[in-house]
């Protein structure tokens, strides 16, 4: 059965930001070696969730494992994602999806922001 990844972002005005999620997305297709890595955006950008899960379909999906790419549990993670997935479920009645979990406190997370903090210092010359 042919799984897909969809990432799912909240999407912004700025183009460098929807490119950013694009890069992750590229790096995690690398890292599990899917065939299929997808990403799509919930808000002011495209494509958006309901085109990301018909691109993955279209690409052969038999299953998404749709990954929400949002730092905290809001209301996208605990109601609209979910609502997007119903939403297609009704256009595509055989496909399995199923949400992971939001990025939330992790310690590599820590780690980055660690690493950001010792850029931003080093910088400033302020070490």
């Amino acid at each position: 059965m042919k799984t897909a990844i969809l990432m799912m972002a909240h999407g912004s005005r700025i183009s460098e930001a929807n490119d950013a999620a694009r890069e992750v997305a590229v790096m995690v297709q690398e890292m599990t070696g899917f065939e299929i890595v997808e990403v799509s955006f919930r808000e002011l950008h495209e494509p958006n969730i309901q085109q990301g899960i018909d691109t993955c379909v279209t690409r052969g999906a038999e299953r998404i494992l749709l990954m929400p790419y949002f730092l905290f549990m809001g209301a996208h993670v605990q109601h609209d994602l979910p609502e997007e997935i119903e939403e297609a479920q009704k256009r595509h009645p055989g496909l399995v999806m199923e949400m992971g979990g939001h990025l939330g406190v992790h310690r590599k997370l820590a780690e980055i922001e660690t690493e950001r903090i010792g850029e931003s210092l080093e910088r400033l010359g302020w070490n």
